[in-house]
């Protein structure tokens, strides 16, 4: 039989979708992957369920892009006022709308399903929580100049969620991480704010960057100040070892680092200072993995 070959415009279609997901870009899915296993593992004092890990990992994923969707489909008339998004598959007609949205369900719905055939009912109720957070947040930034503070809620939810599926309950610990998280997800996306702060003052749209204005980069230094001690906090309560101590110190080593990069609040500092974090969050993955390993323990 001839081989079948894709028509160009499927192709393209597909790769529009693809960028729509931000499936070239994985690291906003790498921020909510890790302290999602944070709250897998120390709820787990170990190595997980296989079965949580799998739901959790690609809930991740899904939920991230199905995120991306909707945010896309709330910023598409401004997109294209901004330097950095102009070009994206919605703003430029690519895309419909529709499309957009229908997407978004339809993740949202396959995330859904997996948590409902493969977690328990705590879980599934706090899921509904997270697809709110998740719809809720685009529209925020026109609202209130605070919408990365509902970007860390989303971005944190996975939090609760994977605690009760691993534990069966949400403890006080588990809401230590989750404050952790939100606060360190502000911060960051300050960060990622800044590279667009020029563009958002020309069109009206609000953040942080711009509540913040000439103190963006010493809140930002106290929001990951406090990130550090919450996570600390987290260790001594989980009578946790060195190992771990090690990875909240590398963080905040890196949170020096991303300090020094965004020091002249250009786009391209900025911007690095934001893509810094993935590896501040894995210091910490790595630093509890080890840790529990050697004989760390919850309680």
């Amino acid at each position: 039989m001839p081989k079948t070959e894709t028509s160009p415009a499927v192709r393209a279609r597909l790769a529009d979708y693809a960028l729509l997901l931000r499936l070239n870009r994985p690291i906003g899915s790498l921020l909510l992957l890790w302290p999602t296993y944070w709250a897998l593992w120390l709820a787990a004092g170990g190595l997980p369920q296989a079965g949580n890990l799998i739901v959790f990992t690609l809930g991740v994923f899904l939920m991230r892009a199905a995120g991306c969707a909707i945010n896309d489909f709330a910023d598409r008339k401004v997109d294209r006022h901004v330097k950095r998004t102009k070009d994206r598959p919605l703003t430029s007609g690519r895309i419909q709308s529709w499309e957009a949205v229908a997407l978004f369900a339809g993740i949202c719905l396959l995330a859904f399903l997996m948590v409902v055939f493969f977690t328990n009912p705590l879980t599934l109720y706090l899921s509904f929580g997270g697809v709110v957070l998740a719809f809720i947040y685009p529209f925020m930034k026109r609202y209130t100049h605070l919408p990365q503070l509902f970007l860390g809620a989303a971005f944190s939810w996975a939090i609760p969620m994977a605690w009760a599926a691993e534990a069966g309950e949400v403890t006080r610990l588990a809401w230590l991480l989750f404050t952790a998280n939100v606060l360190w997800t502000v911060a960051y996306d300050t960060f990622y704010a800044m590279v667009d702060r020029d563009d958002d003052l020309k069109i009206g749209i609000k953040s942080t960057a711009i509540l913040f204005g000439d103190g963006d980069r010493a809140i930002i230094a106290v929001l990951q100040s406090l990130v550090v001690l919450i996570l600390l906090l987290v260790g001594n309560q989980a009578e946790l070892g060195g190992v771990y101590y090690l990875g909240v110190i590398t963080m905040a080593c890196l949170f020096i680092y991303q300090q020094h990069l965004a020091r002249f609040r250009e786009r391209e500092g900025c911007f690095k200072a934001f893509l810094n974090n993935n590896w501040a969050g894995f210091a910490v993955f790595l630093g509890l993995v080890i840790d529990l390993m050697l004989g760390g323990s919850t309680h």
